[in-house]
């Protein structure tokens, strides 16, 4: 795209209209997935007046003049709305910016609009359905319609894997980046917490949440990673990243990227499905003819001990995030308490299929200075980082972990919620911990996209680059979705 707006081929104008009528043509109408929520009224004006800046020979970096669209728990301060998906936010204009919308800006992208998402980042009922808000509606998966795009990051997945945008911007506090990302055969990172200011964005856990690129190759997902790395003073936890980020991580694109990586797999998380083991023995063959050094197995030691710990984290982080949150805007509701009585005075239209069991789980939380607190996320954090992820690439000398990112997408039910069926959770220990994770596509199950994860110590994101993006290229899986009605007959 930058090199047919630097030759005058295309301009920016151009290039958002045409994005508006592919949203227009997929997404609204046709197979109506449904990843969108709302469009920029302003992105035509953004374009042409970044036009005008290339014509007069200022470009500001490789982001200059290219639609990128964000998932609708970030805040923006101009005429969209940032809700969460939740009709008790609807009409809520932010304050200000986000601070990675602010770098967004800056680096010249144009915000396209904003992306449905699982209502609340997925935490408000027990039995919820991925990709369902009661502002937005339902997302679809574009390789099979009546399949889930799983969340909560679903319609920045959906909309990067269906050519509604350049790229997208998602959030995770556990497996919702790098679900979509694998279900929807994109790439995706989770960045190491702190790398990505958290701040303006409406938050499940301050200990887990960040927010990261999702792009249909590794390239485009490093260029956006390194244009929104920064220190905020909003946000305490980007102090470490000083002398850490990188603000072009293009630097790390290596094709011979694998040749001497030492590789770990953690064999007890790869589950037992034999399609999906099958794909996953197949990538690590290809590792190997690229000179990787398969180092099989490893053990991530206590990745199946951290479920209860990991939820009572959650629920106390959420009630004091969201009510600090709330406090700061012009929203009707100011608190988790007035939301949960929002969601039951409307209930028929907020709660047509699932309730809010964890909402109210965490309005029964003390405050973040409770022992049982501070307990729980020193265990979390000892488990996964030091005696977890850390111990494990010490003791095997490695550079990274790998796993399958997750199975295929299961169909969407909305009288029961969601049936995810793979026996394996790649994502806790590195969201626990707050390490970074890259998925890429690595292959098919009925024509529906499966992903292979690599993630390593904090900081680690440069290499994880170069091993995901020269296994992309090595393999070059992907292919675009046909929008099929269901999944394919063909295996």
């Amino acid at each position: 795209m930058q090199s047919m707006m630097t030759t005058g081929e295309l301009t920016s104008r151009r290039l958002v209209e045409l994005y508006l009528e592919r949203i227009d043509a997929m997404d609204r109408n046709g197979p109506k997935m449904n990843a969108v929520i709302e469009t920029n009224p302003d992105a035509l004006a953004i374009a042409s007046s970044l036009d005008n800046e290339r014509r007069h020979g200022k470009t500001r970096g490789p982001l200059h003049g290219i639609p990128v669209l964000i998932k609708d728990n970030i805040d923006t301060h101009d005429r969209m709305q940032t809700t969460s998906g939740s009709l008790a936010l609807a009409g809520h204009i932010a304050p200000r910016d986000a601070f990675i919308v602010k770098k967004l800006r800056s680096a010249g992208a144009v915000i396209l609009g904003k992306t449905n998402l699982s209502e609340w980042s997925n935490f408000r009922g027990k039995h919820s359905v991925s990709g369902w808000s009661s502002r937005g509606g339902l997302t679809r998966n574009p390789y099979a319609l009546d399949r889930s795009a799983c969340g909560s990051s679903s319609g920045s997945g959906a909309a990067v894997a269906a050519n509604l945008c350049a790229a997208a911007i998602g959030a995770e506090t556990d497996g919702s980046l790098i679900c979509p990302s694998q279900t929807n055969g994109i790439a995706g990172i989770k960045p190491t917490l702190g790398l990505w200011s958290r701040s303006g964005i409406i938050l499940v856990a301050h200990s887990q949440d960040t927010a990261g690129p999702m792009a249909r190759t590794v390239a485009d997902a490093a260029i956006l990673l390194g244009a929104l790395t920064g220190v905020d003073e909003g946000d305490s936890a980007t102090r470490l990243s000083k002398k850490r980020a990188f603000e072009d991580y293009t630097k790390f694109l290596d094709k011979n990227g694998l040749k001497g990586a030492r590789i770990g797999v953690a064999r007890k998380m790869v589950g037992t499905d034999k399609r999906i083991v099958k794909i996953f023995e197949s990538c690590l063959d290809v590792m190997k003819q690229m000179g990787a050094v398969i180092v099989d197995p490893v053990d991530v030691p206590n990745f199946k001990k951290l479920g209860k710990t990991e939820m009572e984290v959650l629920y106390y982080e959420f009630k004091a995030d969201l009510n600090k949150y709330l406090a700061s805007t012009k929203a009707r509701v100011k608190t988790l308490a007035e939301v949960i009585k929002f969601n039951e005075e409307n209930k028929d239209r907020v709660m047509p299929y699932f309730g809010q069991e964890h909402m109210e789980l965490a309005q029964k939380k003390g405050s973040l200075h409770t022992k049982k607190y501070r307990d729980a996320l020193a265990k979390n954090h000892r488990l996964t980082r030091k005696e977890g992820i850390d111990a494990t690439m010490r003791t095997h000398k490695l550079d990274a972990i790998v796993v399958p990112s997750g199975g295929p997408s299961w169909t969407i039910d909305l009288v029961n919620g969601d049936a995810i069926n793979w026996d394996m959770d790649c994502t806790s220990p590195a969201a626990v911990a707050g390490y970074p994770h890259i998925t890429v596509p690595a292959g098919y199950i009925f024509g529906l996209p499966v992903g292979i994860s690599f993630f390593a110590k904090a900081w680690q994101e440069p290499t994880l680059i170069k091993l995901a993006y020269a296994f992309e290229q090595a393999t070059k899986v992907r292919k675009p979705p046909e929008f099929r009605p269901t999944a394919s007959l063909n295996p």
